[in-house]
């Protein structure tokens, strides 16, 4: 009886990340219990607003959508497994045994359809901000097969897992109950993907860095035709939404933030650009702010994932504990980055404001679905398309 008592200690141990004192155990629950609650509300925000706004129902802001059902419902499952670890006990009890590998599959599931949307929306965004005009119409018009892409290739994984590895529990939830198997399988993965959107977003970054500059030497010039763009660097700057709506709603700029005036009747066509350096500066930081923020969240997940395979010691348990909710916390923090960041936040501003804004002047604006920067209308037309 002693040895088979050892041998179930030592079985337990192999599950690094399973807490076995009952005290730390139920901790854990409690603690990934609220942080799931707090990613379904933030999911559940952009989800909300997506209904109830025409404002955020942009091609990119589709993306987004998709991007918060997957968080939404992984919170629901990280949720559903705290419920049962907190009434019937430890997941990796006998009786939790179907319980566990639904939830461990759900888990793999959507956590690694989380990574294929955030790929997709990079991707999308590089291929219509840097003007790669074919692949942009052939994203925006075939909608239903970026939908169908990380669905497909998450239930895949998930079954291959489940046949393979199988699921057990890890605490507080089910997953690959080792961590070199979790280490290979989702987190290189998960970090060629954080890398290749890095390198997408640095890319356009200095696309509309650029364009800020251009538009800075025209602001500064003493006639219109002191502006000399090159065309691939600020055609290059196009809207991200749907062909219907300006760029600044699909990034959550009001006209007061883009401060570009259009063209004045009065003086013979004549455009005049105050501060359009702002509505540029803030999408090049927006575009470095998405994978810097997915860094920060994955560097402590795959730090104590190498750790753990390494050494063959669990890490100790206020470590593990964040560990944890770092991976649980993505639904709230995609809300900040693609919510607050960009138009939801803004129009929520909007619809709660008592009073509305004091009209501003009245003047001619020039806006034919994009905005658009001409000349002296008596030169060639030369529009710069955002």
């Amino acid at each position: 009886m002693a040895n088979l008592e050892l041998d179930r200690v030592l079985l337990e141990r192999t599950v690094l990340s399973a807490p076995i004192d009952p005290v730390k155990l139920r901790t854990l629950n409690i603690v990934i219990l609220a942080v799931s609650i707090l990613s379904m509300l933030g999911a559940g925000w952009i989800i909300l607003s997506f209904c109830l706004f025409k404002q955020v129902r942009t091609f990119r802001h589709q993306l987004i959508l998709g991007l918060a059902i997957s968080d939404f419902f992984m919170g629901a499952n990280f949720m559903s497994s705290c419920a049962v670890g907190l009434s019937s006990g430890p997941l990796s009890a006998p009786k939790n045994k179907a319980f566990c590998s639904f939830n461990g599959f759900m888990t793999q599931f959507f956590v690694i359809q989380t990574d294929y949307w955030v790929l997709i929306i990079a991707v999308c965004t590089y291929f219509i901000l840097a003007n790669y005009k074919h692949l942009s119409s052939w994203v925006q018009e075939h909608r239903i097969i970026l939908w169908c892409l990380p669905w497909g290739f998450s239930a895949l994984w998930a079954a291959i897992g489940l046949g393979v590895a199988g699921y057990g529990g890890i605490g507080a939830w089910c997953w690959f109950t080792s961590d070199k198997v979790r280490l290979l399988v989702n987190f290189v993965p998960r970090w060629i993907i954080i890398l290749i959107v890095l390198g997408l977003y640095a890319r356009l970054y200095f696309i509309i860095y650029k364009a800020h500059n251009r538009f800075m030497s025209f602001s500064n010039g003493n006639t219109p035709h002191s502006f000399e763009p090159e065309t691939e660097s600020v055609s290059s700057t196009r809207r991200i939404g749907h062909p219907a709506l300006p760029m600044q709603l699909s990034l959550g700029m009001s006209a007061k933030e883009t401060d570009i005036e259009c063209v004045d009747p009065i003086s013979n066509g004549q455009t005049h650009v105050r501060q359009p350096s702002r509505m540029l500066k803030k999408m090049a930081y927006q575009m470095m702010s998405y994978p810097l923020v997915y860094m920060l969240i994955w560097t402590i997940p795959t730090a104590i994932r190498i750790y753990q395979a390494v050494t063959k010691r669990p890490a100790p348990f206020g470590i593990a504990t964040v560990d944890k909710a770092c991976i649980v916390i993505q639904g709230f923090a995609d809300a900040i980055i693609y919510g607050v960041n960009e138009t939801s936040l803004h129009v929520w501003r909007e619809r709660f404001r008592r009073q509305p804004p004091t009209a501003p002047t009245p003047i001619e604006v020039n806006i034919q679905h994009d905005i658009r920067i001409e000349r002296n209308a008596r030169s060639p037309v030369d529009a710069v398309s955002l």
